[in-house]
């Protein structure tokens, strides 16, 4: 995985973490056209051509937020990753891992519950896709967002830096 002499994440690595950061926020803040539209499909109402694109919107940019989720995994084992900066205490090393290990759960749990509501129908799926794993993944955000501010600013590592510019 990660070389000791690895500093930074690779170009293609960044490029996929603020691909995925962008479509994760776009499909949280904008959910209203698949909402309305699971609504209206759990009551056996016919939708709209309208109501249908809109609902599909969000399903396609989850089914990008999939696909760049096995690209980035794909590149997590083959490229690895940096070590954690040294100033960095054990205990927020062990926070960090179970955080990104959540993150990347994440990123295969909420498009796939979000595929089994929408296209199979599993109310369950839908209950927790827009529920428990969408507060899970905002909390997640707060989180990671506290965290690299803690490294900017109190610890003075270069977090922030090797997934900007390098």
């Amino acid at each position: 995985m990660a070389s000791s002499t690895q500093v930074s994440f690779s170009v293609l690595q960044r490029v996929v973490h603020w691909a995925m950061a962008l479509l994760i926020f776009f499909n949280l803040l904008f959910p209203d056209g698949m909402a309305h539209a699971y609504r209206l499909m759990r009551r056996g109402e016919t939708l709209t051509p309208d109501q249908i694109s809109s609902a599909n919107i969000h399903a396609y940019v989850g089914f990008a937020i999939l696909l760049l989720a096995v690209l980035r995994l794909c590149l997590r084992f083959v490229q690895g990753v940096p070590p954690h900066p040294e100033k960095e205490p054990r205990a927020f090393q062990i926070a960090a891992k179970v955080a990104h290990f959540t993150f990347y759960a994440l990123f295969f749990i909420l498009p796939l519950s979000g595929i089994a509501a929408y296209y199979f129908g599993v109310q369950a799926a839908g209950q927790l896709h827009s529920g428990p794993f969408k507060v899970l993944m905002w909390a997640l955000i707060a989180g990671h967002l506290i965290a690299v501010l803690i490294h900017q600013f109190y610890w003075r590592t270069n977090v922030l830096k090797r997934m900007t510019h390098g």
